[in-house]
């Protein structure tokens, strides 16, 4: 998995009729706004729109929490979920995300953040750092006799 807090978020925009006609025409766009990408910005560098040119699609992405396919207007509501998350746990957003085991809100696949936020527990430097703050929160050390804790 990507790292995401180092990267501004970015989208690689294609029309598709180009795609299907065996060309590969499209810019990267940042994500923010992706929604609003015109087909005259997408095929600036390519001699301009061409008939049969209707529909724009999201090819390809980078510093999002997903890495596939969709329209600009879904790669612009990622964006703005991602700018709702404090930025060092975006990586956790991310990773939260790529298990599949999270929770969708709304018509898409997008992360419920009020559920990603009580989930997640924290960051430790060690797996054994983690495991021995769990044992103490969950009151187990109370109850362990003193020969026994470390």
């Amino acid at each position: 998995m990507n790292t995401i807090t180092a990267t501004t978020p970015r989208v690689w925009i294609g029309c598709l009729a180009c795609y299907n006609d065996g060309r590969l025409v499209g810019e990267w766009f940042a994500a923010e706004g992706a929604e609003d990408i015109t087909l005259e910005e997408v095929h600036a560098h390519a001699g301009g729109v061409r008939w049969g040119c209707e529909e724009l699609w999201v090819m390809d992405t980078d510093g999002l929490p997903i890495s596939r396919e969709m329209s600009p207007a879904e790669a612009g509501e990622w964006s703005a979920l991602l700018a709702e998350v404090d930025e060092w746990q975006r990586d956790a957003l991310a990773a939260w995300v790529a298990s599949g085991d999270y929770i969708a809100e709304g018509r898409g696949d997008l992360p419920s953040l009020p559920d990603f936020e009580e989930r997640y527990a924290g960051e430790w430097d060690t797996f054994e750092d983690y495991a021995a703050e769990l044992f103490d929160d969950l009151g187990y050390g109370a109850e362990m006799p003193e020969h026994l804790a470390p």
